[in-house]
């Protein structure tokens, strides 16, 4: 099968692309600089360059590939997310959920795509309170805080253009916090270092849920998906939502470093705004049943437990 990946770069994609090339399909990476080109082509992919915002070299791009499937993994979350600052640190992602899939979408329609794959994002978003973690069929937080509100709405945007696209067979596929050794939870990344230098505080009750997955078995059932026929949105997951107060200490010591401190919710608020304090004390996990059941899969990596320890 002809699978273009547009973000085959990103930490994401450095695993899904070999893993749809050992699965015998046909692949090419659209990336925007040659830079990246020889990263990718060691995978044994093919390489067109364009980028995403600009909807005229997007179109000519897959007008050249003629791919069966498409898939969206383009984000720019270099250097960490200020809290404090949220939506700030995800502009140009935003964009890219927003411009960018509308100008992959409208190409892929041109172009007669007949599957379209989108990366979306399971966590902060999620309603929160109530039940431990929720699924496809809750509600998205109908009340986000403010800081985050227009990532929120590139999110939305992202899942219906897809999910609604005429013509076309679209599935949104929401991630859990990402680690591996490429993401910021991985080996040198900016969380990493915060846990080892004590850094990183509990805040408040450390109550937020948070769910997780590695970079090879978020790939793993993006090949999966991009294989099958089925449409919708799908929750990608481990199946092991911790709360912080039990995730971040374990993490730490499985790092060898010293237990983080706690901090009062006031503090916290003072450092990272109310999305901070959130992440650390409200938001919920993500139910990964529908993903498990509708492809047949199962996480490497059940646990962030196991994966922290040998998957970074």
């Amino acid at each position: 099968m002809k699978v273009l990946v547009a973000g085959a770069t990103g930490g994401l994609g450095r695993s899904l692309v070999p893993q749809l090339v050992a699965a015998g399909h046909e692949v090419t990476g659209m990336i925007r600089s040659e830079s990246g080109a020889a990263g990718v082509r060691a995978f044994g992919a093919d390489v067109v360059l364009a980028d995403g915002l600009d909807a005229a070299a997007v179109r000519a791009a897959v007008e050249s590939v003629r791919p069966e499937v498409v898939v969206h993994q383009m984000t720019a979350l270099k250097g960490g997310i200020d809290f404090k600052h949220f939506d700030d640190s995800f502009a140009m992602t935003n964009r890219l959920r927003t411009e960018g899939t509308d100008n992959l979408l409208a190409a892929s329609q041109a172009a007669g795509v007949r599957r379209f794959v989108v990366q979306s994002y399971a966590g902060w978003n999620l309603q929160h309170g109530g039940s431990a973690t929720k699924n496809e069929a809750d509600p998205l937080d109908p009340n986000p805080v403010p800081a985050t509100r227009q990532t929120m709405a590139g999110i939305k945007h992202l899942e219906s253009a897809v999910t609604n696209a005429e013509g076309i067979q679209g599935v949104a596929l929401r991630y859990a916090s990402f680690y591996g050794p490429t993401g910021d939870i991985g080996k040198g990344g900016s969380m990493v270092e915060l846990i080892r230098k004590r850094r990183l505080p509990i805040i408040g009750d450390g109550n937020g849920i948070w769910s997780f997955i590695h970079y090879d078995d978020a790939a793993a059932v993006t090949v999966k998906a991009i294989e099958s026929d089925v449409t919708g949105i799908f929750q990608v997951a481990d199946d092991d939502p911790a709360p912080v107060k039990v995730w971040l200490p374990e993490f730490a010591r499985i790092l060898g470093a010293k237990p983080p401190r706690h901090v009062p919710t006031w503090i916290g608020r003072l450092a990272v705004g109310d999305a901070g304090v959130a992440a650390f004390t409200e938001i919920r996990g993500a139910d990964n049943r529908l993903a498990k059941e509708t492809f047949g899969w199962q996480p490497g990596y059940a646990s962030w437990r196991e994966g922290f320890r040998n998957g970074l």
